[in-house]
């Protein structure tokens, strides 16, 4: 603010909408650790990809491995698919991450 006309300096305020606007257009990696199988990994992450959906926020799933669980499927059910890359392989067809896909996504 100026300190003689009591009013916030218009540059400044232009360079703080810019940053803000800079930081939310940059994506986000949320990683979830577990040192053991079952402890909720994959459910924790699906959920918290609901709750960001239910935000406004685009997200969506990569890849993901249920293991045959019926709730966790029900969850990666409820959210959006990015297309797997399908690489040939020895006569037969592999599905993997397509990180072209992903990146393709940026809007």
């Amino acid at each position: 603010m100026s300190r003689e006309e009591g009013r916030p300096d218009p540059d400044a305020l232009l360079a703080q909408v810019q940053a803000e606007e800079r930081s939310q257009e940059r994506g986000r990696l949320k990683i979830f650790f577990g040192s053991a199988p079952g402890v909720g990994k994959t459910y924790a992450m699906l959920r918290y990809g609901q709750q960001e959906m239910a935000k406004g926020t685009d997200a969506v799933v990569g890849i993901v491995e249920t293991h045959q669980r019926s709730e966790t499927q029900a969850l990666a059910d409820s959210l959006p698919f990015l297309a797997q890359r399908r690489i040939p392989y020895n006569n037969i067809i592999l599905q993997d991450f397509d990180l072209d896909a992903a990146l393709e996504r940026r809007h």
